[in-house]
């Protein structure tokens, strides 16, 4: 069973990364930060955790408002390094632990916090910043990671009461995991700052104190502020903060507290702490109740004779296959797949064993294999294939077997749009 070690507050500045980047630890004005680094990076060496779950905010570089969400948990094998404006940071592509991620979110959703999922998005400062200063290289990461992104910056935002709650329920998330891993959590993010507006260069160090000595003791009491409140303490930005009470809502009550600093060298208060868990066993393991609510909703679908859910399982395994049919949205990819289909494949890196499928138009080997139906939808709209064309094959039937089965036999349709042009099948169309 996993095991949460303890917690691991850290500003994510992007001040942090440039001093790493410059080499900058025996310069004057960056020195404090590598010092404040130092004994976090030597209780990682001591505690050796296998996985650090990372709490961070994407800062408009891989998120941005077309689609924003509240709490989003990664469930990729490995994250690219963002593009922020001036070029990637040197730095490798980070693991990510997979497996652990998906239980993550199976829990929390069982929790019932709606959570979204991402894959195939880069890490931006807000987790690079702080994970760069712990590493011990550069050529590779020390240890795998699960990100949560936090919606913090389109209002209306996630309450601090809300994000501490959340924190209670990734506790039993963790501790259900069967695997005996020792899991760090990371909350990134703060203190007090302001970076827009004239308020800007805002900063409040006797509230940093403050909040850190409240985050400690009495992180409850923290629940009851509001946004306004972390506002005018700590800046607009520097509400983000309320992004830490997830770490601390996952540890015990009670804390042990065996490293804190703080330090204002301009714009940002950055401070570091670790935070060890003091959690007592309980007399009867929960694990059991914990996998048994997560996997309730789903119970019995398995039994279901040729339904096969799109699952979090499903949506890795077949990420990059499902990628291509979703851009067949895409003029340009639609093109390229009718002329040159092989060329299509191999641009996409699909397998042989996902091409040939393709190729075949074997629709139900496609959902098997763990394709979400409306990817198929927006092929068959390419191809000159009807909805129904794929349900009568992904049921081993003809198309006048499957008809025969509706209240309307000869309905025949697809997703529509301008490009389609006559289809032999559109009764409507045929002179």
């Amino acid at each position: 069973m996993a095991t949460i070690i303890g917690g691991i507050a850290c500003s994510h500045t992007p001040t942090i990364g440039f001093a790493v980047d410059r080499n900058k630890q025996d310069d004057p004005v960056w020195a404090p930060i590598f010092e404040a680094f130092a004994p976090v990076k030597a209780w990682l060496a001591e505690k050796k955790p296998d996985v650090l779950f990372m709490i961070y905010n994407d800062h408009v570089t891989s998120f941005f408002f077309d689609h924003y969400s509240a709490f989003t948990l990664g469930i990729d094998q490995r994250y690219e390094v963002a593009d922020e404006g001036g070029g990637a940071r040197d730095l490798p592509p980070v693991a990510g632990h997979a497996a652990l991620s998906r239980h993550i979110g199976h829990s929390l959703m069982a929790a019932e916090f709606d959570m979204s999922f991402f894959q195939d998005k880069k890490l931006d400062h807000g987790c690079l910043s702080p994970l760069s200063m712990l590493n011990n290289g550069k050529s590779d990461w020390d240890v795998p990671i699960v990100p949560l992104a936090v919606g913090v910056l389109q209002f209306p935002v996630p309450s601090a009461a809300r994000c501490y709650k959340l924190g209670k329920a990734l506790r039993d998330a963790i501790e259900s995991y069967p695997e005996d891993l020792k899991v760090a959590i990371v909350a990134t993010g703060g203190l007090s700052h302001q970076v827009h507006g004239a308020r800007c260069g805002f900063n409040n160090p006797e509230w940093d104190l403050q909040f850190l000595e409240l985050f400690e003791k009495d992180p409850q009491a923290l629940t009851r502020l509001t946004l306004a409140d972390y506002a005018e303490l700590g800046g607009m930005e520097g509400a983000e903060v309320i992004m830490w009470l997830i770490m601390r809502g996952a540890l015990s009550a009670q804390v042990k507290k065996i490293h804190q600093t703080y330090y204002l060298p301009s714009m940002t208060g950055i401070a570091t702490a670790i935070y060890e868990n003091a959690s007592l066993p309980l007399p009867k393991p929960r694990t059991a109740d914990l996998r048994h609510t997560m996997a309730r909703e789903l119970a019995g679908a398995e039994a279901l004779s040729g339904t096969h859910p799109f699952t979090l399982e499903a949506s890795l395994r077949t990420y990059r296959l499902n990628k291509f049919l979703r851009d067949m949205v895409d003029p340009a990819h639609r093109e390229l797949f009718l002329n040159d289909p092989q060329a299509a494949y191999a641009k996409a890196g699909l397998t042989a064993e996902e091409a040939d499928m393709l190729q075949r138009r074997d629709w139900d080997a496609l959902i098997r294999y763990g394709v979400i139906f409306f990817g198929l939808e927006k092929l068959g709209a390419v191809v000159g294939v009807s909805n129904l064309h794929i349900y009568a094959a992904m049921r081993g039937q003809t198309l006048e077997q499957f008809q025969a089965t509706r209240n309307a036999p000869g309905a025949l349709y697809s997703v529509t749009g301008k490009d389609a042009g006559a289809l032999a099948w559109d009764q409507n169309k045929q002179g």
